[in-house]
């Protein structure tokens, strides 16, 4: 018994990893299967989230043999309602300077059901995307190879999966990467939570589709959100078929975020200048 446990914990990456993925993607089919019912698709999909952070615990304790997740801890989750102000309001000024550039077409009232629905869906993608990028990925790697590393690594990781979507650019992909992965590493990092970076996740994502019925990350479905809103303009501008996450406001206003909160961070000791096992 106990030979076994070593052994999950000597691998414990590629299993944490490999078995949350394949939870993700569970989660991401059910999603799709009750998207067409949106008051079903809200429960379904905090339900999802709940879930998703119940099997990272048991995880966690049964591979890694943690007792205590302070990353999960209970006296954070208050964390969840800042990162969503943050997340909301970040999106929200990206939407402002791509209008006072011109790049707003048109915008007018579409679907509140659509609303509600997304909210659970985007709720659910966020946290699971949280736990396994920003949980498995980048905690375990910040372990042995300190944060800088460990950010670098990780952001990369996080848009180059983004390359999977049917208008995906390269970058696309590169720019979710330098804007989505490091912002949401550096909440990670600032507040050693992920309920910060969940809520910063989930509201970015939110306002995007739900509140203004944009296509996220190059999807080819435009989402029925609360608004119908069209862009048009030089791709530096709107971000062309990828989305706003493509143009160049967005590396603007998430960069500045994300050097903030890593300024702070290192401000407060939170940043790991060499791996665990070397001290």
């Amino acid at each position: 018994m106990e030979l076994s446990a070593f052994r999950l914990r000597r691998f414990r990456f590629p299993v944490l990893f490999a078995v949350l993925f394949a939870v993700m993607l569970a989660v991401v089919g059910i999603d799709t299967l009750v998207a067409p019912v949106p008051l079903l698709a809200l429960p379904v999909g905090i339900g999802l989230a709940a879930l998703g952070i119940a099997c990272y615990r048991w995880l966690s304790r049964f591979v890694e043999g943690r007792g205590e997740l302070p990353e999960l801890a209970g006296d954070r989750w208050r964390g969840l309602g800042k990162g969503a102000a943050l997340g909301f309001g970040l999106f929200c000024a990206l939407m402002v300077l791509i209008a006072v550039f011109g790049g707003l077409d048109g915008v007018g009232w579409h679907s509140f059901p659509g609303f509600l629905g997304l909210a659970g869906m985007m709720f659910s993608v966020a946290t699971m995307e949280e736990l396994l990028f920003r949980g498995v990925l980048f905690r375990i790697l910040e372990e042995r190879a300190g944060t800088v590393v460990s950010l670098v690594v990780s952001s990369l990781l996080f848009g180059m999966t983004h390359l999977v979507n049917v208008n995906a650019t390269f970058w696309g992909a590169l720019s979710i990467g330098l804007t989505g992965g490091a912002m949401l590493a550096a909440a990670y990092v600032l507040t050693r939570s992920l309920w910060f970076p969940i809520g910063v996740h989930f509201a970015w994502n939110f306002a995007h589709a739900g509140v203004f019925g944009i296509a996220v990350s190059g999807s080819e479905d435009v989402p029925d959100g609360l608004l119908r809103t069209t862009l048009n303009g030089p791709t530096v501008l709107t971000g062309g078929s990828f989305g706003p996450e493509a143009s160049l406001f967005a590396l603007l206003v998430c960069s500045v975020a994300t050097v903030l909160m890593l300024r702070r961070a290192v401000r407060g000791g939170q940043v790991l200048r060499r791996s665990a096992k070397a001290r």
